[in-house]
Order: C-alpha cells, then structure tokens, then sequence
C-alpha cells in the first residue's frame, strides 16, 4: 500500500491518492483534478473508489468530475444526499474491493453528515481519512454552518474524536484540513499522524466532556472567508468541470468594453504594485492563498481582470479561483502606460517606528482578532483587512493624515493600501515585517536606553 497527498497550501488542504495492487482510492479531490489523475496514469493504477468526507465549505469538489472521467464509484456520505449519482456511505456498512476495504465512521461534528474513511487490507486496519474531524493536533471547527447550530455541532464533534482515537495506535491519520486552513478549530498541525500521536500529543483529546470540548472549539473562532457560503450549495448540485486556465491577453482600452461590476486584482509582486496600480483596482500579489484573498474580498462570481507584469505566469491564478469557483475571469493586462495610476510607499521597521512617533501619523493593525490577542501595537486602529472589503473604513481613520499599516509581514497590509487608496487615503506599508518585528525593536530600544 502507498498514499501520495497532494498538498494546496493556499488552502491548507490535502487530497489522498491510495494505492494497493493496481487498484486506487481518491480522497476528497479539488476541481482541478488533472493532478491527481495524471499520477494514477502515471502509476498504471485503476481508480476503484472517489471518496468525499463531507461537503466542503472551503473549495469546490473534483469528485464528481473524477469518477465520471475514470469510471470510479463516487461514495458520500449518506446523510449529504447530493443531486447527482452517488453512493451512500452508511455507519460501519463495508465497501469492498478484491483485497481492500473502505469502512465509513460517521464523524459529525465539522458538518452534520461528516464521515471518516477507515481504510482496510486484507482485514487489518492501516489508516483513516478523517477530513475536518481529527486532525493533527487540532479538530475541525464547528462554527461553519452558523452560529445557531456551532455548539450542537461542537459536541457531537467530541464523539467523533474520540471514536477515532480509539482505533489502532498504528493506523495513519490523514485529515483534509491542516495547517493553514480556515477549517480548522485551533491551530492545526503540518500534515498528517497517527493515531497513537494524537491520543499523546494532541491537547483536544484530553478535555472531559462534550460541553467543555464545545467550549474550547467555540472559544476564539478565526473569520469565515465570505466565499465559503457558496461552496457547500455548489457541492450538492454539482460541480462542473475545471475551466481552461489560459486567458485573453487585454489592453486597458478594453475595460471600458467589459460589464461596471468588473473587478480589477493587480497580481504582481508587492513593489510593482506600490509604485504604480491601476486606480480602483485591488491588489493581492500572487502567492498560494491568492484565490482564497480574492474570494474573501471580491463580490463573488464578478467579473475578473487581472493585471500582471510582462511574462508574469497567470495559468496558477486563474486555477486558485476555479477551486473555489470563481471562473469569471476574462482576461489579463500587462501595460498600465496610458492607465491612471495610484501609488503608496513601501517602509521598513525603522522608518515605521520613527513615523509612529509622529502625533500626526495614523496607524492601522489589519491583523486576524486572533492574532491580536497575541500580540498588540499600542496606539493602534485595528481592522482586519477582509471587513476593510465587506464592511468599509474605519470612520476613527481620518483621510487626510498619514496612514501606517501593518500585518504579520506586510502581505496583507499591501491589499489594505489598496483599499485604501480608493478611499483616498495616502498609505504606507511596513512589508518584511509585521507586529512583532516592530515591537521587539521598541523593545530593543528601551532595554538600551535603559543599560
């Protein structure tokens, strides 16, 4: 037996491809399935199963796509009932092929009908795709579905758990969700475990009861990225397939041709963008969790132009979108000559310490709540940088003073400038640093001052 995992870091997920004797087992495909297929090709491998745990909040499932492709039985959970053909996956009720066994563990607590696949050869247990139940160090949070049913869910989260962590210490634990994951209800670990790790290392197996297990799931909840409303419907109609990822090249001219509501996201490296983006447009350079940025900040399904620097690759783009998606793009430009321009500055720490001092000088923390429980800048606005989108501008923010802005290490902060920028703000940006870096250099400074 062999699992290869394919990793979307942009997502903090992980897809599962299981091989034994030429035959495979896919485990909650992404939509752009051709990365997974191409390996079985590869392998000379027979897909026989496409399991899915749950419906996905945070991307758009490949598996219906991939068991059409390749002629493999599609099995959900039974209680997710989706408007396509399927099998159902009963508690406990075997799915076999010749020398492997596919046991369903129902496991809600993520989402109601959440299932866990115990996978079987030859009658000994050897590993379990837990999805957004177990997970490394951590579990998958309640809260997704509202806030109505978070703590139902957060109980019946213990159960599953603890059905899990009584499986053999050997068998391998493979989540969905992981490190860097908005599924996720604490901070989660890398990849994967086993069993035997989790019930000794991970801090959520040791809590007494379900109420206080609810209690810990519920206690600090990170944001909810605003595209995954829509993934779990589309994942029970149905997902069409991948779209073509090559996009028409544009001028700027060609805007004014394209429908009001299209948005402009300016996908080139931070300093191209400071030093010169196109008006109105917003800014997310583009690294692994583009997609979910673009998601979280733009009306959903509008109209997409992307702007990137002569020869910069867009094929990864317009894929991190398709995932959740988003297949609305309509093309790209690459010359912002004739265009109207805004800018903002690029600070390091120094320069945004000696700002700080300056009474004038306004400064905005666009950090995660959770981070700033951590760590606080004093004096400083605080506004996470997706409700700078959805929710607008601070009003204690006054236009016409200078604006700091600063994140864990300037990444966010650049699509906040941008934001405000179209509010006619005039920004600038720690990048390379964030926080903490500005506040051990305080530190520094007083201990010196102090010796």
């Amino acid at each position: 037996m062999e699992i290869t995992s394919f990793r979307t870091p942009g997502l903090g997920d992980q897809t599962y491809l299981l091989t034994h004797d030429g035959k495979g087992v896919l485990v909650d495909p992404q939509r752009d399935i051709d990365r997974f297929l191409d390996v079985a090709t590869e392998r000379d491998v027979e897909l026989r199963f496409v399991l899915e745990t749950h419906l996905h909040n945070d991307y758009l499932s490949g598996g219906e796509q991939a068991a059409a492709r390749t002629g493999a039985e599609l099995v959900l959970p039974a209680a997710a009932a989706p408007a396509y053909p399927h099998t159902p996956a009963f508690h406990l009720e075997d799915i076999k092929a010749a020398g492997l066994t596919v046991r369903p563990i129902h496991t809600p607590g993520h989402t109601p009908e959440h299932t866990s696949y115990l996978v079987l050869i030859d009658g000994e247990p050897v590993a379990v795709f837990s999805g957004g139940s177990l997970l490394v160090g951590s579990a998958g949070r309640p809260d997704l579905l509202g806030a109505a049913r978070a703590r139902t869910l957060g109980k019946l989260q213990y159960g599953s758990v603890h059905r899990l962590a009584g499986l053999p210490r050997s068998v391998g634990l493979y989540p969905t969700h992981g490190e860097g994951s908005f599924c996720t209800a604490t901070s989660a670990g890398e990849y994967t475990s086993t069993i035997g790790d989790e019930v000794d290392t991970n801090p959520l197996l040791t809590i007494g009861g379900a109420e206080q297990f609810a209690d810990e799931l519920l206690a600090a909840p990170m944001p909810i990225p605003a595209f995954y409303q829509y993934m779990g419907p589309a994942n029970t109609l149905g997902v069409p397939p991948m779209p073509e990822v090559s996009i028409p090249e544009l001028s700027y001219a060609d805007l004014e041709k394209l429908p009001e509501d299209t948005q402009v996201v300016d996908i080139r490296p931070a300093a191209a963008i400071a030093a010169g983006y196109l008006s109105g447009s917003t800014g997310v350079e583009l690294a692994d969790d583009f997609g979910s940025w673009v998601g979280w900040l733009l009306p959903y399904q509008a109209p997409i132009v992307l702007v990137a620097e002569p020869g910069q690759e867009v094929a990864e783009a317009v894929t991190q979108l398709a995932r959740i998606g988003i297949d609305t793009v309509r093309g790209v430009v690459r010359n912002l000559d004739q265009a109207p321009t805004s800018r903002f500055e690029l600070i390091d720490v120094p320069t945004f310490r000696r700002r700080m001092a300056d009474r004038a000088t306004q400064v905005l923390d666009v950090r995660m709540p959770s981070e700033r429980e951590t760590v606080r800048l004093d004096g400083a606005s605080e506004q996470f940088v997706a409700d700078l989108a959805l929710e607008g501008i601070l009003t204690s923010l006054d236009p016409d003073r200078p604006v700091l802005i600063v994140c864990g290490s300037g990444r966010r902060a650049v699509i906040a400038a941008t934001l405000l920028g179209r509010a006619g703000f005039q920004p600038a940006v720690l990048v390379g640093a964030g926080v903490a870096e500005v506040i051990a250099a305080q530190d520094a400074k007083t201990e010196r001052a102090t010796a």
